[in-house]
């Protein structure tokens, strides 16, 4: 199979053939359709995830995936050959099982879903991981209607879609954005304000919101200044490894990709209640751009076309 592979830390990623493996039992053989970009496969390719997990040469970038089932274990995964699924690649070690290639072997307990009627497969490939973590910072917050939430990183795919849903549930957000192309498409997700982070962007939170913030969601910027601006009894919640450990008032995020979150997402965006905002599209021999793109700032997803 065709496959974007890194064969070693601080070597470029190319377009490569590599064996497809056979799904062991509980496991399920996804022929790809759609992938995309995540800040994850930039801090896999740097070596920081090194800190946290066992890598094994080569690596296949890519954690989202949509595809259709194309073979399954020898036990009853609840999934059959021609289910059209989608989800999130959770392999315990950084490896060859990424989604940037042309099959994918998952396993069937956790990290995937069925894609439902009006859900699109070049969508869904881009949902996963943005929208899981997304749905499990904004649980982690418990924001009531009026409340005021901060989104720092309000521009990439989990920025794009914590908005959406804190702007239904009656949240007002303040979205970090320069502005122009940035602030534009943060307002017209619904954002309340364009908060300019290229300036004084605690300064301007602060003219803002005087007397603290309920909540910030941070997914960029430093956090320690951050979480200045919360109001007494507010929280932080943070995608990148700042927690309690670091401050009290802020709180750690690992996404929930479980069937129930997956599932969720998808009905919602079948219904048009979110959208996933994809403002480019690859070809999969074109991915290593995409993750030079996407490492040089990103404005939405970016969706890498497999099939």
């Amino acid at each position: 199979m065709r496959a974007i592979t890194v064969p070693a830390l601080g070597q470029p990623p190319t377009l490569a053939e590599l064996p497809v493996r056979d799904p062991a039992p509980g496991e399920l053989l996804i022929r790809m359709s759609t992938s995309s970009v995540n800040g994850f496969d930039i801090a896999v390719l740097s070596g920081w995830i090194q800190e946290f997990m066992e890598y094994r040469f080569p690596i296949v970038p890519g954690k989202d995936f949509a595809g259709t089932v194309e073979a399954v274990g020898s036990d009853d995964t609840g999934f059959a050959v021609g289910d059209a699924v989608f989800g999130v690649a959770l392999p315990s070690y950084v490896g060859a099982d990424g989604a940037f290639a042309e099959y994918l072997t998952v396993g069937a307990q956790y990290g995937v879903a069925t894609v439902p009627e009006g859900l699109e497969p070049g969508v869904a490939g881009a949902l996963g991981l943005a929208g899981s973590a997304a749905v499990t910072a904004l649980k982690a917050l418990g924001l009531k209607a009026g409340q005021t939430l901060v989104i720092a990183g309000a521009t990439g795919g989990v920025g794009a879609i914590a908005l959406q849903y804190a702007v239904t549930s009656g949240t007002h957000v303040l979205a970090t954005a320069r502005p122009g192309e940035e602030a534009d498409f943060v307002l017209g997700l619904g954002a309340d304000r364009a908060v300019d982070y290229s300036g004084d962007l605690v300064g301007e939170l602060r003219s803002v919101a005087p007397d603290g913030v309920d909540a910030v969601l941070h997914l960029a910027g430093d956090p320690a200044a951050l979480v200045d601006v919360l109001a007494p009894g507010g929280c932080l919640a943070s995608t990148l490894m700042f927690g309690a450990d670091q401050h009290p008032s802020a709180v750690a995020i690992v996404a929930d990709a479980g069937r129930t979150v997956l599932d969720r997402l998808a009905a919602d965006v079948a219904a048009g209640r979110v959208t996933v905002p994809i403002t480019r599209r690859y070809p999969l021999a074109d991915a290593p751009r995409a993750l030079a793109d996407f490492g040089a700032g990103t404005l939405g997803k970016y969706a890498v076309d497999i099939s």
